[in-house]
């Protein structure tokens, strides 16, 4: 048991659950957390990427040579189903958690370095899974280096006679004044003139404290066409 617990094979397997778990943490602590900073997406990301990562090894067996692209099609079968029952997940956390996966099942899924009878080296390098690593997190940070992110909130507006099309820029001045952002654009939804009162939904720049907009819950007919 212990000759084959520090066998070369299974080195192997903990190289690449290094290299794997290392470029997940990089991509997530400095490309996703850095903008959304959003803490229960960030444990569940290296948490489901560390259990992906076994959870195939083990299903796959220990002789990496049998192996199955069957396998690997009936897992995202699996997780394509898989969904969470509180909130609903957004589309960029959606995404990142598709990354993750993906590179879980890559890293458990590559063969074991070895040598067959020829002589030959077989398996997969750990340099080639490096390249993989970095071709994905480089498509990463291009897209989220040169796009903006544009986020939006709901904004109980009391000057609702700034709502006016033609008075348009006042309230987009008057938003960026006392929300200090940089306001995109605006919707108006519902307008109560009985009480002075409108239902904003504000465009802007930057990420927002999403953790808060999605606990806080208004009933649609508070902001209906918003």
């Amino acid at each position: 048991m212990l000759q084959n617990l520090f066998s070369t094979g299974f080195f192997d397997t903990l190289s690449r659950f290094a290299l794997c778990m290392s470029f997940t943490w990089g991509i997530i602590h400095f490309l996703y957390y850095k903008k959304s900073k959003r803490r229960d997406f960030y444990f569940t990301f290296m948490i489901i990427s560390m259990a992906i990562f076994f959870l195939v090894y083990l299903m796959m067996g220990m002789d990496r040579g049998k192996a199955t692209m069957g396998v690997g099609l009936g897992l995202f079968g699996i997780f394509s189903i898989m969904r969470y029952r509180t909130d609903s997940m957004p589309v960029r956390e959606m995404t990142y958690l598709f990354v993750v996966v993906c590179l879980s099942v890559i890293h458990a899924m590559a063969d074991s370095l070895g040598v067959d009878c020829m002589g030959k080296l077989t398996g997969t390098p750990i340099a080639e899974l490096a390249v993989i690593d970095v071709i994905i997190a480089g498509f990463i940070i291009v897209f989220e280096q040169f796009l903006k992110v544009e986020t939006s909130k709901l904004v109980q507006y009391d000057r609702i006679e700034l709502v006016k099309k033609s008075r348009r820029a006042e309230l987009i001045a008057d938003l960026e004044e006392r929300l200090e952002i940089k306001v995109t654009g605006v919707k108006v939804g519902a307008v109560d003139f009985l009480r002075d009162m409108a239902m904003l939904r504000v465009y802007y720049e930057g990420t927002g404290d999403k953790e808060v907009d999605n606990k806080i819950k208004i009933k649609n007919s508070d902001y209906a066409n918003v």
